[in-house]
């Protein structure tokens, strides 16, 4: 990564969501998530110390960055939630990477972070689920219909084979006929209904919503459940009733995020186990019939470091991307 051009020869490149979208692939995201994962769990890769934010505007600001000295790898995501873009046509969600040359400084290479975010967020929740969900499970229950709701459901249809039933709720609680043609073929889908008697019937619940509050009670949760959270991101924010965490297994992808921005705010003593301990075998975990399992899910800025690292190894491969002169 680390470059050796004259400083008065030193290039930016810069990579938009169309080429972004055209060089990913999901297998690729996913070897990549997971070498995050592995990476922070043997602290080969560094996460400093997360910004978020609100703004005056109605949104919320963040930066999540970390390195990887053996790799030559630095860098950050500057992020946020805008809700009020909804009405200018535009996605809430806005991020966007910037790799560094740990050597000098410089910039590298600047990245549409939005699809990034979403298919890496996608992937590691599928990497949860493989490897905390009961064998054998059917039946989804999944809150949300946006584009992180989308992509989590689409990692779990790839990753657990045996699903066959989603049922979704939606924010205004009606049915999504785009949504749900997304994804015909692949499983059987329709609107959930009651929200309590669609989660008590699943193997799998998903939560991908702003974090606005509650989405179901406590006692719908039932013995064998395993729940991925992703849309508590910011203090104050929270899907999950209270009282949940105590009762179940509570894996998370950063002790300290989690404690500080995620779902295990709402319960910071809760003993919790970073999802990585898990991929690189440093903890076991052996499903009891009757656990509940909960991945508490924050984003590891290595997952967006390895994701970006691929982007630009890519775009030197093919020449995709703009461009620029940036001496210095």
């Amino acid at each position: 990564m680390t470059s050796s051009i004259a400083p008065a020869d030193a290039r930016l490149l810069l990579l938009d969501k169309t080429q972004v979208d055209a060089l990913l692939t999901p297998d690729e995201v996913l070897l990549a998530v997971r070498e995050a994962f592995v990476l922070h769990s043997e602290r080969e890769g560094r996460v400093f110390p997360v910004v978020r934010e609100p703004l005056r505007t109605g949104g919320v600001f963040g930066i999540k960055s970390g390195d990887v000295q053996a790799q030559g790898l630095l860098g950050f995501k500057a992020a946020g939630f805008w809700p009020a873009n909804r009405q200018r046509g535009g996605e809430p969600h806005q991020a966007t990477i910037l790799l560094i040359d740990p050597a000098t400084g410089r910039p590298l290479c600047v990245i549409d972070g939005n699809t990034v975010t979403t298919v890496r967020t996608g992937a590691a929740g599928g990497l949860g689920l493989q490897r905390l969900a009961r064998a054998g499970s059917t039946r989804l229950c999944l809150f949300g219909t946006g584009v992180q709701a989308r992509i989590q459901l689409d990692f779990a249809l790839r990753l657990i084979p045996s699903l066959r039933e989603v049922l979704y709720a939606s924010a205004n609680g009606q049915r999504n006929a785009a949504f749900e043609a997304h994804f015909a073929g692949r499983c059987h889908i329709a609107p959930a209904g009651d929200r309590n008697t669609a989660v008590a019937g699943s193997d799998i619940v998903i939560t991908a919503t702003p974090g606005s509050g509650a989405l179901f009670d406590l006692e719908a949760v039932q013995p064998g459940t395993h729940l991925n959270c992703v849309g508590a991101d910011t203090r104050g924010k929270r899907e999950l009733p209270e009282g949940l965490l105590p009762r179940t297994r509570l894996f998370v992808d950063d002790r300290t995020q989690a404690q500080q921005i995620g779902e295990t705010q709402w319960a910071p003593a809760t003993a919790c186990v970073e999802l990585g301990d898990l991929l690189s075998n440093k903890a076991e975990f052996e499903r009891a019939p009757e656990d509940i399992t909960v991945f508490d899910m924050t984003g590891l800025a290595l997952q967006d470091l390895t994701v970006a690292r691929l982007l630009h190894a890519r775009a030197a491969e093919t020449g995709v991307g703009t461009r620029i002169a940036w001496p210095w």
